[in-house]
């Protein structure tokens, strides 16, 4: 049997990206959807392209599969210049969110379609299909259509199409915006095993905050067609570079002090009562209870309001909505605030 072996590369290539955009530029007429974006993707890392509708992610990923010709910059796949080469002669393939199968296939049928294209036998078509499809957890499934699966069985059947053909590079394009929260969340655990299981190159695109942090290695936090910050999950949120990274990546308050500006996080900022003395004086304006945790909304006396987030660990919706109204005072400890610029 075929062996869908990883494909991490030599020790000698290390240094090399699995990808490297320099100076990518995209304009639609006036528009201008991808500002000049350097970047760097490492081999085998799982890289997440994250940012709200329109700024630039996901053509920044069509630019890197070839489906959009940037007006400048230079696209480069493991070292080598693919910036004029065609989708199809590229070392990549692209998972989409529709899963793009074709209905009247099976499922066999499916997987083996670009191993078919590619000339390779018939029998070792079928046993890398076998193979991916168990890798994927959808053993025996090879006989049925795409009609007769789930959304997430669909989905990984589209993964094992992308992965039989063994790319050093796999695109996924919002690939789980179609599924329901608790298939979502069980998908990104088998995302980021499968990824890890391979050794190859995830390059991602989301506009999901938690998906980006929950799989990650690292990201670039996109706006406005350029790249605010990259860096690992956790120095997006705890170390923002700038006010739309702190806004966007989770939920985070904005504070002027001494003319700086810091942002602190809801979870990090203690909420107590009025007559303790410490920390800055204020009304709780309102009160969401979202099951896990309660969202407070606190007008300060000095002007300006924080959000603090508290877990509900032994307080029930009762107890927290009576809050609402409360005379209280927040602190927090100067290291879980972060000096931020306003943005590029």
């Amino acid at each position: 049997m075929a062996t869908l072996a990883p494909t991490a590369p030599e020790t000698e290539q290390t240094a090399v990206p699995a990808v490297r955009l320099s100076g990518i530029r995209r304009s639609y007429g006036d528009v201008v959807a991808v500002a000049g974006v350097d970047l760097d993707i490492g081999a085998g890392e799982f890289f997440t392209l994250l940012g709200p509708s329109g700024s630039g992610k996901t053509t920044t990923l069509r630019v890197i599969a070839g489906f959009e010709r940037p007006d400048a910059g230079r696209v480069e796949l493991q070292g080598v210049d693919v910036t004029h080469v065609a989708p199809a002669q590229r070392a990549v393939n692209t998972v989409f969110q529709d899963y793009a199968l074709f209905p009247h296939m099976t499922v066999a049928e499916n997987v083996e379609y670009g191993l078919r294209v590619k000339g390779v036998s018939r029998r070792e078509r079928r046993e890398r299909a076998q193979e991916v499809l168990e890798r994927v957890r959808l053993p025996g499934l090879g006989d049925r259509k795409p009609l007769q699966l789930s959304g997430g069985q669909r989905q990984r059947v589209a993964l094992a199409r992308a992965i039989v053909n063994r790319p050093p590079v796999l695109l996924l394009d919002e690939p789980l915006g179609a599924l329901d929260l608790k298939l979502r969340q069980e998908m990104q655990i088998f995302l980021k095993e499968l990824q890890r299981e391979l050794a190859i190159t995830f390059v991602y695109v989301t506009h999901d905050q938690e998906e980006a942090l929950t799989m990650s290695d690292r990201l670039a936090v996109f706006n406005d067609g350029r790249i605010e910050q990259v860096g690992a999950p956790a120095d997006a949120y705890e170390r923002p570079a700038t006010e739309f990274v702190a806004g966007f990546v989770g939920v985070s308050n904005i504070l002027e002090r001494d003319g700086r500006r810091i942002t602190i996080r809801p979870e990090k900022i203690r909420m107590s009562d009025d007559a303790s003395g410490a920390g800055e004086p204020g009304t709780v304006r309102e009160v969401v209870y979202v099951g896990m945790v309660t969202r407070f909304v606190v007008d300060l006396d000095a002007g300006g309001q924080l959000v603090v987030v508290r877990q509900n660990l032994e307080t029930s919706s009762q107890e927290a909505l009576s809050e609402q109204g409360r005379r209280v005072r927040l602190s927090w400890r100067p290291e879980h605030t972060y000096e931020i610029k306003e943005g590029t």
